[in-house]
């Protein structure tokens, strides 16, 4: 069954409350118990930012060489994601239209290849 990836940007989130980032919660974590009784749940958190990045990594010659910085300049930072195996596209939009409606932020949604074939074919240019 194909894997999906439901994301948002931190960048996309308004400035929240207490008492709404406690509505939100509740109501997610209401959402992840719908997907774990219909057997759709792989994973999910949530909460990262600029700020919980901890080192960045690169291949320096073979060997990996970690730094607390420079981190990739950007604007956007994944704020949170869920993981979910799901029959098809169709199924995959259902849950994340609920998980916008629930968050009332907007989600994006990427489908997992289903392994190293389907990324390589993707890859290579069109043959006749």
């Amino acid at each position: 069954m194909p894997r999906y990836l439901i994301a948002f940007n931190d960048e996309w989130v308004p400035a929240q409350t207490p008492e709404e980032l406690t509505r939100k919660s509740e109501a997610s974590h209401a959402l992840l118990e719908d997907m774990k009784a219909a057997g759709v749940f792989v994973f999910a958190d949530g909460g990262i930012d600029a700020s919980t990045a901890i080192f960045s990594v690169v291949n320096d010659g073979g060997s990996p060489a970690f730094t607390d910085g420079p981190f990739v300049e950007s604007k956007e930072h994944l704020g949170g994601f869920t993981v979910i195996e799901a029959a098809d596209d169709d199924a995959a939009r259902h849950w994340a239209g609920r998980m916008a409606v629930s968050l009332d932020w907007p989600q994006e949604v990427h489908r997992f290849p289903s392994g190293v074939d389907e990324i390589i074919e993707r890859q290579l240019p069109e043959r006749d």
